[in-house]
């Protein structure tokens, strides 16, 4: 049994190992897969960037040629104030056309400074594009972006806004999420002049600033897309584990009922051998010619015979009831019973055997309303069945007590000893059918095992309640509820 519990217990751990890994890879593969569209869609806005730049670089060559082609050709100061005199003059509306020539703006910052790739960067285009390269990879998921500047060392556009640095603190005036964007593992350089200064020997990482995006909510999305199989593999894992319990706990009971099955027939088998073995030796002695010539002595045995057969019909009788309580195959015979007066009749049956072991039976009657709807001989078999017991288990110099006491809408019969008590693993197995309580290596105490589950079959069938406290070598106390009428 405990083999079989160890090797489920390890087979089951080794199948939530398994389940822990597969999981665990299966979002790191959702991981990657996520890293990579994310990946893909900021290669697409970098792109997207680097021609929209690349027009106004091309503008600018445009509008070069243009001035040379000019009858009169102004030096480059006077060409470069001419071109400021006209970019003042448009920059409500943006753009230039002369000739189908077109000027965007800030154009001629890139002649001057490399950086103004980045500022010349348009925070609603930045947006647009973004938000659809995102949504071309099929991300539905919130997420801030912002544009780093070397130079200034912050964000210059974050979440479709432009920031301004504030003093010296490096800080932007949008800086709700700068803490996460900096952190974030999705950055790609812009603008970045990688191939051309690595052959100058220059460090690779020169770009002047960097795109950056971050999704406050990508691990919940990634494990939100396992939950469902994690919850079911739970969900089983546990089902399986519940019946495998249900499993060991049934074979466990069955090995105790086998085993309590046993004892029950190895007691019936020594109780009923008993009365046989008197019968058959009382038979042979009346059939003997010295017995038979002596009326006395031929009576004698006969009783003897007669009650050696009324004890095994006795026993037999009990099985037969436990038999019907089982199928439940019988009917209370509901009549006013006087409680005391059952007591009574009990106490004056069982006196006989506590005096002959020198002890004392009390009775402690304090109900004052006695009459019950009940079926006689079955309650009185009830008392008779716990004063029986408390005889059997008590010590050398028993000491029993009976007592009643008025209870909400009927009442209670306490029956206490001063026995060898009982444990708590014994008092859970008490009313267990064949179930006898183990006193050491003693075994003068007889029975089948059936008194304690016949009683309470009975209380249950009135619609009463039993209840036992007991503290081992201190002796026990079985409480009765009966209602006034039975269920």
């Amino acid at each position: 049994m405990y083999l079989i519990i160890i090797v489920m217990a390890l087979s089951m751990i080794g199948i939530g190992m398994i389940q822990f890994i597969w999981f665990a890879s299966s979002v790191e593969q959702d991981k990657k897969n996520f890293d990579d569209k994310v990946k893909i869609a900021m290669g697409n806005v970098k792109v997207h960037l680097m021609k929209d730049a690349q027009q106004g670089d091309v503008s600018m060559k445009k509008w070069d040629e243009y001035t040379r082609n000019k009858k009169s050709k102004p030096s480059l100061l006077n060409k470069y104030r001419e071109y400021n005199s006209i970019i003042e003059k448009i920059k409500d509306k943006k753009k230039f056309q002369n000739r189908n020539l077109n000027i965007e703006l800030n154009g001629s910052d890139m002649l001057l400074n490399p950086n103004s790739f980045l500022e010349r960067i348009q925070k609603d285009k930045l947006d647009a594009f973004l938000k659809h390269e995102i949504k071309q990879q099929e991300i539905d998921l919130d997420f801030d972006y912002g544009v780093y500047s070397q130079k200034e060392m912050s964000f210059i556009i974050m979440n479709g806004h432009y920031t301004a640095s504030i003093g010296t603190t490096n800080q932007s005036t949008n800086v709700e999420t700068g803490n996460d964007l900096n952190n974030s593992e999705y950055k790609i350089p812009l603008f970045d002049t990688a191939i051309t200064n690595a052959a100058k020997g220059d460090p690779i990482d020169n770009a002047p600033g960097y795109l950056q995006i971050y999704f406050p909510n990508k691990q919940k999305e990634l494990w939100s897309a396992v939950v469902p199989s994690l919850v079911m593999s739970i969900l089983f894992t546990g089902l399986v584990l519940f019946c495998f319990g249900f499993v060991v706990y049934v074979i466990q009971h069955q090995k105790q009922v086998s085993e309590m099955k046993t004892d029950f027939i190895n007691n019936m088998t020594h109780e009923f051998k008993t009365p046989i073995a008197t019968i058959s030796l009382a038979s042979d002695s009346i059939g003997s010619p010295m017995i038979l010539n002596n009326p006395d002595k031929v009576m004698r045995f006969t009783n003897i015979i007669k009650e050696e057969n009324q004890r095994m019909l006795s026993q037999v009788e009990k099985v037969l009831q436990m038999a019907m309580l089982d199928k439940k195959d019988f009917q209370l015979k509901l009549s006013t019973v006087d409680i005391h007066s059952l007591i009574s009749k009990a106490v004056e049956h069982m006196n006989l055997k506590v005096l002959k072991r020198n002890g004392i039976l009390r009775t402690d009657l304090n109900a004052k309303s006695t009459t019950l709807k009940a079926d006689a001989t079955h309650i009185s078999n009830i008392i008779h069945n716990l004063l029986d017991n408390a005889e059997k288990y008590s010590s050398e110099k028993v000491d029993i007590t009976i007592a009643t006491e008025n209870i909400k809408s009927g009442l209670m019969i306490h029956v206490s000893d001063n026995g060898i008590g009982m444990t708590k693993d014994q008092l859970k197995n008490i009313f267990e059918k064949f179930y006898r309580a183990h006193t050491g290596n003693i075994h003068n105490v007889k029975g089948f095992g059936l008194g304690l589950s016949y009683v309470k079959a009975i209380v249950d069938a009135h619609g009463g309640t039993i209840n036992v406290k007991s503290e081992l070598g201190k002796g026990s106390t079985f409480s009765i509820y009966l209602p006034q009428n039975a269920a």
